[in-house]
């Protein structure tokens, strides 16, 4: 097949983070290995020498165990809907707590995945990583529209 597509120029990092939702819930599918492929032809131009984005690229290309895929499907469902989910989280502590969420975007960075979204218990934004979400289920709570943009780590911010 031939390639189409001759200058990509670099993707932002609201697009890298859905694109990577959008792999994250193939898991094992199977189209999930041409995608992955796709996003690393996407990243050829990164210097992989620095080791967090090594790491990082390594898991955005890694399925997701099939349970982890399962949620993370249902998650990319209500960041589409814009609809608040219901997570079972253990935290780093060992705490396990039920919040609701109005996820804003998924990222990966390093070795884990993560949901980023506004905790309605905490009243702020939050990061959960997925490895860490027990259980997720959707609700038919609106969620406000948030942009990702405003949330997503690891960017560079303009000076004021």
């Amino acid at each position: 097949m031939a390639n189409v597509i001759r200058n990509t120029g670099s993707l932002t990092t609201a697009e890298l983070a859905a694109l990577a939702l959008s792999l994250a819930h193939l898991g094992a599918g199977p189209q999930s290995v041409t995608a992955r492929r796709g996003l690393r032809h996407a990243f050829q131009h990164l210097d992989l020498d620095d080791d967090v984005i090594a790491t990082t690229l390594t898991t955005l290309t890694t399925p997701l165990a099939t349970d982890v895929a399962r949620r993370a499907r249902v998650i990319a469902n209500a960041i589409t809907a814009r609809l608040v989910i219901r997570i079972q989280y253990h935290d780093s502590a060992g705490r396990m707590t039920t919040r609701d969420i109005e996820p804003v975007t998924c990222l990966a960075h390093r070795d884990y995945w993560y949901l980023v979204g506004w905790c309605r218990m905490r009243g702020g934004i939050r990061a959960f990583r997925f490895d860490r979400i027990v259980a997720v289920e959707p609700t038919d709570l609106p969620s406000r529209p948030h942009l990702p943009e405003r949330y997503l780590p690891f960017q560079r911010r303009k000076a004021a």
